[in-house]
């Protein structure tokens, strides 16, 4: 019988499942152990940062209120472009590009992605501008569940008991938000509908995020610049026409766009689906915040009541995807 390691009695609290090992092996598994729980650590930081961005970035949009959303999208489209392309310049990653453009799949598929971004940040902008901040958070609230949705009817993906009630739950939430408003909520449909099937096609491209974030931009590009330079010309431009504040602003479009889907791709990586999935809901809750207490758009207790509907969707939601992962994690292996 082997002698059990001095250092592992109950007095030490050690675990007694390492008491056989020697030091080294112990001392290594905990190593390992612990290095896996910086990483989740700074993938949960990388992630929530990356909510949070986009949660407080009404904000950033609100500072151009004077420049019509089209032209921001333009901005946007090229500042962020530049970005990327600088990031992947500097990190030599073009051997990508010729294998996408040689697909005429993968081509097909980012000409839709981008036709759907380029619709979604469009809607967004406007939203914003219009003060539709809130309407536009309902349509991130209610994204999860849809996505729920088009992986039953597009990826035939089973839809469970607490799935199917959660997504009944949202359903009423958006019809009660509908009753309230007197029309259909057509800007958070539109966000949720446009988001959910870019997030759909994305899944199943063949490019990691920051490769065909720049795949995106470079098929935007160019109307991007067509209308850019329709607008110099016609002297019509908000940028140079105005403040040099407001050229950065301009120009800083490119940095709040790629900032958040690069931490996002970072903490994407180290998290498990569980805690992305809950972190997701930071970026429309800190929209709802702004809309109501910073923007002012008064919320009648209808509104407020089919939000709710909308929250206990999500919980239920959450909770089933919690109760799920346990389930895998504590099931034996086959």
């Amino acid at each position: 019988m082997r002698r059990r390691d001095k250092a592992c009695d109950y007095k030490t609290g050690c675990d007694r499942r390492f008491a056989i090992l020697p030091a080294s092996a112990r001392n290594g598994r905990f190593a390992r152990s612990q290095g896996n729980n910086q990483l989740m650590n700074r993938g949960t930081l990388a992630a929530a940062g990356a909510y949070l961005f986009w949660g407080v970035l009404p904000l950033y949009w609100r500072l151009l209120g004077s420049v019509p959303a089209l032209e921001i999208l333009a901005h946007r489209v090229w500042w962020a472009l530049l970005l990327v392309v600088a990031l992947l310049a500097y990190q030599r990653r073009w051997h990508w590009l010729l294998r996408a453009v040689r697909s005429p799949r993968i081509m097909l598929t980012f000409c839709a992605t981008t036709a759907l971004l380029a619709v979604n940040w469009l809607i967004y902008l406007w939203a914003v501008q219009a003060g539709h901040v809130v309407e536009a958070s309902l349509g991130y609230f209610i994204n999860p569940l849809l996505n729920v949705v088009l992986g039953v009817i597009v990826l035939h993906e089973r839809l469970r008991r607490g799935q199917l009630l959660a997504v009944l739950l949202a359903a009423g939430g958006v019809l009660a938000f509908a009753w309230a408003l007197g029309a259909p909520p057509w800007i958070a449909l539109s966000l949720a509908l446009t988001f959910g099937a870019y997030g759909l096609l994305r899944k199943l491209a063949a490019l990691g995020s920051l490769e065909g974030l720049a795949l995106e931009m470079l098929l935007a590009a160019g109307p991007a610049l067509a209308y850019l330079l329709w607008l110099q010309r016609s002297g019509t431009a908000a940028f140079g026409s105005a403040t040099l504040a407001q050229d950065l602003l301009l120009v800083g479009c490119g940095l709040v766009t790629a900032v958040p889907l690069l931490l996002f791709a970072s903490g994407a990586r180290r998290v498990s689906l569980v805690t992305l999935g809950l972190l997701q809901y930071t970026a429309p809750t800190l929209q709802f915040l702004l809309g109501v207490f910073v923007f002012g758009e008064a919320q009648s207790p209808q509104r407020l009541a089919a939000f709710g509907l909308i929250w206990l969707a999500l919980l239920l939601y959450s909770a089933e995807a919690i109760g799920q992962q346990r389930a895998q994690a504590g099931a034996p292996a086959l």
